[in-house]
């Protein structure tokens, strides 16, 4: 089964749900979000998968989130995924993505029903 994990190393989390999924006999697919981060087509796939927003996806305590004002209402759900391309610490992390879905692993065990 392709396993790919959108990882953030510095971050525990993303670290510890890396371990996991490599506890489970999982070889995957590692992207650092940071330095390549989704297109936006996928980014919507994936929203698609987690059945969230792009807001309830989004760190909203980051810099970019207030600083581009991500919180306003009238933003479309296009405009909120082109803002977490082009600032993808915005992004929730880490997120797993198998042929059986995709989950958040905040908590790691999250990604358990998707392995």
């Amino acid at each position: 089964m392709t396993v790919t994990i959108y990882h953030n190393p510095r971050c525990s989390k993303s670290r510890a749900t890396l371990e996991l999924v490599r506890s489970h006999g999982y070889k995957p697919n590692v992207i650092e979000y940071l330095k390549n981060p989704p297109s936006a087509s996928a980014l919507d796939r994936i929203l698609k998968l987690l059945g969230l927003t792009p807001r309830e996806l989004m760190r909203r305590s980051e810099t970019p989130y207030k600083g581009r004002r991500l919180d306003d209402p009238d933003l479309s759900r296009k405009e909120l995924i082109a803002a977490m391309v082009a600032d993808p610490i915005l992004i929730e992390r880490p997120i797993v993505v198998t042929p059986n879905g995709a989950a958040v692993g905040r908590p790691p065990g999250n990604v358990l029903e998707i392995l």
